[in-house]
Order: structure tokens, then sequence, then C-alpha cells
């Protein structure tokens, strides 16, 4: 069940993180991941990992927020899976501070990452998803995003917001194409290298523990199976009983 052999998967952001675990678990399930990050080291440690475990993988280092890097990248190479994954605040991280202290200058990482990045990648994947007449697409989305959260983030709840909405209506118009297209809204998550910014709502949690990397990668395993064909348009919170939309 949820096997993926002879599938190739796209993971956006897989240098670290909550991408590493689910780049990880695509691959164990038999997909070929391709490794996706800004920064190649990180990406290509991550695929080394998975081959060092007997799976398969490469790096694919790009950045998501520029369209011609995202398309030059895959142009020559069928996705049937794609999670994006990319998100925080960029390569030039995300000022924590309420949005009456921003400026408009701070809002462009968060939104370039989480909302055009996810664009960028989709729009490049899909026609191919539908000439061939199957394609998983998943958004790694955010509570943030659809309930909103009071931690100084509002430009990457914007972001994930769109993002999330976005996947929505792509689902809706591919759906009888045999293209399914989904989002996670993610809670608070270990690992994330953030310290400190949630640790006062981490007490809330229902089942008293933060999510981890492995957390997403399984639901990204059944979302990219042939098991899920009847799974779309949908943003499906996993927050350990949190509520997230």
């Amino acid at each position: 069940m949820f096997e993926l052999d002879g599938k190739t998967a796209l993971v956006t952001g897989a240098g670290q993180n909550v991408g590493a675990g689910i780049a990880s678990t695509l691959a164990s399930q038999g997909a070929h991941v391709f490794v996706n990050d800004i920064v190649a080291a990180r990406a290509g440690e991550v695929a080394d990992a998975i081959g060092a475990a007997g799976h398969s993988a490469e790096a694919l280092p790009f950045d998501v927020t520029d369209g011609d890097a995202v398309r030059e990248a895959i142009a020559d190479r069928p996705i049937d899976i794609l999670v994006n994954n990319a998100g925080n605040g960029g390569a030039q991280g995300m000022a924590v501070k309420p949005f009456a202290q921003t400026e408009p200058a701070d809002w462009a990482g968060p939104l370039a990452v989480n909302l055009d990045g996810v664009m960028n990648s989709t729009h490049a994947v899909l026609s191919g998803m539908i000439e061939r007449g199957w394609g998983r697409i998943i958004g790694v989305v955010s509570g943030a995003g659809t309930v909103g959260v009071n931690i100084g983030v509002a430009a990457y709840s914007a972001g994930k917001g769109g993002a999330a909405g976005l996947l929505r209506s792509v689902a809706l118009e591919v759906a009888h194409t045999g293209v399914t297209v989904n989002s996670i809204a993610l809670g608070l998550m270990s690992n994330t290298g953030a310290t400190g910014v949630t640790d006062h709502l981490a007490r809330a949690i229902p089942t008293r523990r933060l999510g981890t990397p492995e957390d997403a990668g399984a639901l990204c395993a059944y979302l990219a199976s042939e098991e899920a064909s009847w799974m779309t348009a949908q943003t499906i919170p996993l927050a350990g009983g949190a509520i997230t939309s």
C-alpha cells in the first residue's frame, strides 16, 4: 500500500527539516526523488543520505522563486509527484515582528517563496502530468495560512493562505485528468530551526508533542499514492489535534 515504484518525485526545499523527511519517506516507498534546495550542498547531503539508505535520489538545486530556473531544471525530467515544501522567509530569512512594524520590503521574501514559488513549480509540472493522465501535487502550507497565528509572521501567513487557495482552484480545474492536488496544513513542527518563537504555543497541542518530518512524510506518501486518487482539492490539517482549518 502507498507504493510509489516507478514514480519520480520532486520535493522543493528538501535540503533540511520537513522537506528532507518528506523526500526520505517518498524514496523509501519506491519513488526516485529529486531533492531540491536553494543551497546545493544541502540538497546533495540529503540525496546522498537517501542513497546510502538504499533508495534512489539525486540533488536538483534551484531557486523556486525564479520561474526560468524552475522550468530549466525540470525540462527533461518528467515529474509524477510534486511536493511544494520550500517556504519560510526565502533565502533572506523572515523578520518576526508585528505587521504594523514591518515595511513592504519585509513582505517580499515570504510572499515570493510561499506563493510565487508554489505557482512556478506547479505550473512547470502541470502540463506534463495532464498529458500523461496522472500526477500528484502536494502543497505544504500551514495553520498560519488557514486560521492565522499571533507570532509576527503575517506575510508568511498570506503566502501560505494564498498557496492553499491556488492549489484548491488548480485541483478543481484538473480533477478530470487524473491529477490530484492537495495541501497539508502543518501545525507546530520540530527541527525547523526556529528558537523561542512558538514555545508558548507548543504547550497547547493536544497530543503534547511537536510534529516531526516523518509525520509530514507519511501523509505525503498517502497523498502521492494510487490509493489517494479520489482525494483532491483538500487542505488537510496535520497538527496534533490543534485547529488549523
